[in-house]
């Protein structure tokens, strides 16, 4: 049976050691890598995916990496040149296959700051250094830890790099000049709007109009849109003969080249802008793997493979003058959907961008260079997302996404991340100590009060306020569902219990999740926190927790069904499964102590109604029910000749000595209905059953008793009467049973009714001689 394909988790799959399995040539993406006489075999069987894909990724390149070399400020041949040797090298090395690496506007600001303050030649030297900073980081493995930056900081990162990208590239689209800081740039943008403008504006709008509509297209989005706004504005102006700042490019291509050097400038500084760059282009190209891994069905990422191959082609590209690179989502993306099988796809479109730099060069330098400001401009607009935004709100995590956004647009881009990684601790160690702490009033019953989360020092002021509304002289339930509690804690909570207890109160403390304050009041408090095993499932249907984003793995899924009518897993094997994975290790100590006898107190008799859960409404776990179910909650006379329910009811008040009979009885009952309805036609065995309701039906004609209470009493009073009254009939049935009478008139049996409003998730106490219902907390707190 074929399953359907299921999405890939980033954490099971991504790898971090030995290079990536290749895949056959018809499978899906892989890193394509055979050995020896078959390497060239595999290479011609995906080339023809891999070719044409090359192609339109080199469409994208080209414009994207003039436009990134202009707004870095640093000269177009470089920009080209990191295209290229970043392509091809990173696509050999790399550890994401069908990842494509190239100047990226994640490092614009950085890169445009550096030129500014150290010049062009020292940042080519400081891009060299940073690519020795990720090969080591990539060698030593701690790749993956670049993932473990709070989302909301890379996106308020992205996305201010993005508004600085967009505000200071308007500035040369609107004909004007950007000027050194966001601050000058958004105060001088309304005079450049109001002002005059020249055909740099012209041609920067019709960039920016295309780059918008394009993709919009279908019968010509399959050219990218960079290319085609470049394009069109490129030959808008030619057609005009407008008279704009275009491409410029040296005769001599290997001129153009620049020389490293180190900066001077003090050695912090340098260190710096080092561990900037090198922190930047990993942390860009890491989480661009990982989106990558998610457009296809291929072999993941190795992370630490590909952030030594992003080491080593910032390595390269710093030595021969280029811009830092790094893996490139909106590249990448167009490779995987143009069909890209292999890593070839990558380093074709850099050698394409080379022959392009070489013969093409006449034609690279008619491209207006408003038309690449406009193409930022978007970009830089596209990486503030309104997406990421509307979904960090709701993990109640914008404050962070907001600190760094606000600290890279007004401050600079490290000084801006540094403050939202320091939100992010905050709010994550507030999270982590954040106590509830509640006392409530419940009458006659007493006070409740309920702690949860971490019960810790900063908690205690607010658990000393809540502690002295407690009046004395009542009794109070403590219910600490704490995973840690410190001395401080501790102390507070046991002084006031002692002092409580002294002045006439009465203190409980019962723990559910783990015994803190029992074992600190012991003496021998727990160090560690702790970590409760997983929760069960058992309250919640099978259609509510089996969805597709929480089935378990395909190594560790049960079974599939082998009927035609369903495809996957059978509920009841993932319930199994489930069952064994998290509940049977919390209930197995019961179990073991259960194996030889059970010894349960009360027989449960309800209907097999499956909404009706006994072990649920009654909290009762392995060993406390004797539970017989049948449709209608029917307990025939003993002299009706019934032997199963007879059977069931002699073995549990003569062999198990159980204390309690209990009846119960539920809304919306179908066998109720269909007595109500009348008996089912034929002579079938559920007919048969049926009749043992009629005297239920007797009783409720002729007493009439009070309608249920609870919602939807109104609408369905008959239905819902009926269901008590045949609570009270069967009650009546059981007493005529010689082996209960004797019992109850002994007084070693208790005969209880029951009635579940499913509607309300309530159970409410049957009175036998009126059929009156009361809340089942009247008996709880007798």
């Amino acid at each position: 049976m074929t399953t359907p394909r299921r999405p890939r988790d980033r954490a099971e799959h991504h790898s971090t050691a030995g290079p990536p399995t290749a895949s056959p040539p018809s499978a899906a993406p892989g890193d394509g890598s055979p050995p020896g006489p078959r390497l060239a075999a595999h290479l011609l069987a995906n080339l023809r995916h891999d070719l044409p894909s090359s192609l339109v990724v080199f469409l994208v390149a080209v414009p994207l990496s003039l436009g990134i070399a202009a707004a870095s400020g640093a000269p177009l041949m470089a920009g080209l040149l990191s295209a290229a040797v970043g392509g091809v090298v990173a696509g050999a090395l790399g550890g994401a296959p069908l990842q494509v690496t190239g100047p990226a506007a994640g490092l614009t600001v950085v890169v445009a700051d550096l030129v500014t303050r150290f010049g062009w030649a020292a940042t080519a030297g400081i891009t060299a250094v940073a690519g020795l900073v990720q090969l080591l980081l990539g060698v030593t493995r701690v790749g993956r830890a670049a993932l473990s930056l709070s989302p909301a900081v890379v996106h308020g990162m992205l996305a201010g790099i993005g508004a600085v990208i967009a505000v200071s590239q308007l500035h040369i689209v609107l004909g004007g000049q950007p000027q050194s800081s966001v601050l000058a740039n958004l105060r001088d943008l309304p005079a450049q709007l109001v002002g005059h403008h020249d055909a740099a504006a012209l041609v920067g709008a019709v960039t920016i109009v295309l780059m918008l509509v394009w993709p919009r297209l279908p019968v010509v989005a399959a050219v990218p849109a960079p290319l085609a706004a470049v394009a069109t504005a490129t030959v808008l102006a030619a057609a005009l003969d407008l008279d704009l700042p275009r491409v410029a490019l040296p005769d001599d291509l290997l001129s153009g080249l620049t020389r490293p050097e180190l900066p001077d400038a003090p050695p912090t500084a340098i260190v710096v802008a080092v561990l900037t760059i090198a922190a930047v282009a990993s942390v860009e190209s890491l989480l661009s793997a990982v989106a990558v891994d998610r457009l296809h069905d291929g072999p993941r990422a190795d992370l630490d493979r590909e952030l030594v191959a992003q080491g080593a082609a910032n390595l390269a590209v710093g030595a021969l003058g280029g811009l830092p690179v790094t893996g490139v989502i909106v590249r990448s993306s167009a490779n995987v959907n143009a069909g890209a099988r292999t890593r070839m796809s990558a380093i074709l479109h850099g050698l394409w961008i080379t022959l392009f730099v070489v013969t093409l060069t006449s034609l690279l330098e008619r491209i207006p260079l408003s038309a690449l400001a406009a193409v930022l401009v978007v970009i830089g607009v596209r990486l503030v997302n309104l997406a990421h935004m509307r979904l960090l709100w709701r993990h109640r995590e914008f404050a962070v996404y907001a600190t760094t956004f606000l600290g890279v647009v007004l401050l600079d881009l490290m000084k801006g991340v540094l403050l939202g990684i320091a939100v992010a601790v905050l709010l994550a160690l507030y999270r982590l100590t954040h106590t509830t702490i509640r006392a409530e009033d419940h009458g006659d019953q007493g006070w409740r009060l309920v702690l949860r989360g971490s019960l810790v020092f900063l908690s205690v002021g607010r658990l000393v306020r809540e502690l002295r509304r407690i009046p004395d002289g009542r009794r109070v339930l403590v219910e600490p569902h704490v995973d840690f509690m410190d001395h401080a804690a501790f102390e507070a909570l046991h002084e006031w219990r002692l002092g409580y207890t002294r002045r006439g109160g009465l203190v409980v403390v019962e723990e559910v999740q783990d015994t803190w304050y029992e074992r600190a009041a012991r003496g021998r408090p727990e160090q560690r926190r702790s970590l409760p095993d997983l929760s069960p499932r058992w309250f919640a249907p099978w259609s509510h927790w089996q969805r597709l984003h929480e089935e378990p793995s395909a190594a560790a899924a049960p079974p599939e069904r082998n009927g035609p009518e369903r495809n996957g897993p059978d509920p009841m094997l993932l319930g199994l499964h489930e069952f064994e994975r998290r509940c049977a290790p919390l209930v197995r100590p019961f179990l073991a102590e259960l194996a030889a006898r059970q010894r349960p107190t009360q027989l449960f008799l309800t209907c097999a109604d499956s909404r009706v859960v006994p072990n649920l409404i009654t909290t009762s776990g392995p060993g406390d029910l004797f539970c017989v179910r049948n449709i209608g909650n029917l307990v025939p006379r003993a002299d009706d000749g019934d032997d199963s329910v007879g059977a069931a009811v002699e073995y549990a008040v003569d062999v198990l000595g159980v204390t309690t009979l209990v009846v119960c009885g539920h809304s919306d009952c179908g066998a109720m209905k269909a007595v109500l309805g009348g008996p089912p036609p034929g002579d079938s065995h559920l007919a048969g059953w049926l009749r043992h309701a009629q005297p239920s039906l007797i009783r409720f004609h002729d007493n009439g008793l009070p309608p249920v209470r609870g919602a939807g009493a109104a609408e369905r009073p008959r239905l819902e009467r009926l269901c008590v009254a045949n609570v009270v009939q069967q009650l009546d049935n059981l007493r005529t049973y010689p082996v209960v009478r004797r019992a109850v008139e002994d007084g070693r049996l208790g005969l209880i009714g029951m009635y579940f409003d499913i509607s309300e998730a309530r159970v409410y106490l049957v009175d036998q001689d009126t059929g009156a219902l009361a809340p089942v907390e009247d008996l709880a707190t007798s």
